[in-house]
């Protein structure tokens, strides 16, 4: 990717999801494909079957059943027992995984940065959580590790989750300079790391959604990481497999969305960008010829020499590397989706993450 360091960040909740966005997104919510249960009783129902809350159904009693959930009213017009069956409330939690290391400060124009561009996104999500009374939890992958916020729950809320991404997805030195301030020898193995922290320190079973570029090189790559997550949406934990076999995403403790979020210059260094539609020069025509590149997490630099030929050999790479992640996530029950940072929010929201089920 090509370093686009932000000329200037946003500081307040309303320069990251406006009033009208935030309208739109108080008619959504998030959709889990399991029944879940939780520590905490939300606004949702869910059909396991419980003792209080809201009448479901009758069914005839049989021995071992709680006595107090006969409906005597009912004995006494049909001569059997049956018993009351209620729904329990159910809770769902949404962990919100935003990278913000330093290879999502990357995209040209301004507008299509991606670590913007996954700031927004992540609020987004996170606000649909609270507005609907969800368990939100978010953590935030930067260059010196995995920073977490506690769960929160509740519209009051929203304005304290926008500080915290605001705070540590934007506000560090590396922000300032345009390169990590720690150089990492092996990104995948980073993710990884951040992938564990992020499964361990789960808030009980839900919707997890990771939003990053993806963009892990050998000899880790992303393998390790969606490992770990998908051992987690089998019912596992630490990187370890649960039991039960495979069943998708929804068949354990999670349903896992990968949100991979690449800028347009990533996929066509040296195309046009449309930006919500609309299209422009290409932003790196000055790419050609002889340039001295240096990868702006791992500070390992090569001299090339950059040919249309090239650069046509570069698209057909990424659209590669890209297909085989996507089957790989899939082949493990995660959910993958390739998002470029000039697609409207409000249309990915509203229509693409409503079709790909995470949200409703």
């Amino acid at each position: 990717m090509i370093a686009g360091t932000l000329s200037t960040v946003p500081t307040t909740m309303g320069e990251l999801i406006s009033p009208e966005l935030s309208a739109q997104l108080d008619a959504l919510d998030i959709l889990s494909r399991r029944l879940l249960s939780g520590k905490m009783q939300g606004e949702r129902r869910s059909k396991r079957r419980g003792r209080s809350v809201e009448f479901d159904d009758y069914r005839e009693y049989v021995a071992g059943d709680d006595l107090r959930h006969i409906d005597w009213n009912v004995l006494a017009r049909l001569d059997k027992f049956f018993i009351k069956v209620f729904q329990e409330e159910e809770d769902l939690a949404l962990h919100v995984v935003l990278d913000a290391s330093s290879s999502m400060n990357a995209g040209t124009p301004e507008s299509c940065n991606k670590l913007l561009f996954a700031s927004r996104l992540a609020t987004a999500l996170g606000y649909i959580g609270l507005v609907n009374n969800n368990r939100v939890v978010m953590s935030i992958i930067t260059d010196r590790g995995t920073v977490g916020l506690e769960p929160l729950r509740g519209r009051r809320n929203t304005e304290r989750l926008g500080q915290f991404i605001l705070k540590n997805a934007f506000d560090n030195e590396s922000r300032q300079t345009g390169r990590g301030t720690t150089v990492q020898n092996d990104p995948g193995m980073g993710f990884a790391d951040a992938m564990r922290a992020v499964v361990t320190s789960r808030a009980g079973r839900g919707v997890t959604a990771v939003i990053s570029d993806l963009l892990f090189p050998p000899p880790t790559g992303y393998q390790a990481g969606l490992q770990i997550l998908a051992a987690a949406a089998m019912g596992g934990a630490g990187g370890k497999s649960g039991a039960g076999g495979r069943g998708g995403a929804s068949a354990g403790g999670m349903d896992v969305f990968l949100i991979q979020t690449l800028a347009p210059t990533e996929i066509d260094p040296l195309g046009p960008i449309g930006v919500n539609g609309s299209t422009s020069a290409a932003a790196n025509a000055d790419l050609l010829g002889d340039l001295r590149l240096t990868d702006i997490e791992t500070n390992r630099a090569a001299e090339v020499t950059i040919t249309p030929e090239l650069a046509a050999a570069y698209r057909l790479a990424i659209k590669r590397y890209n297909d085989d992640l996507a089957a790989y996530a899939t082949a493990r029950g995660l959910n993958h989706e390739l998002v470029l940072t000039n697609t409207d929010l409000s249309s990915l929201l509203v229509q693409t993450l409503r079709r790909r089920g995470l949200l409703k």
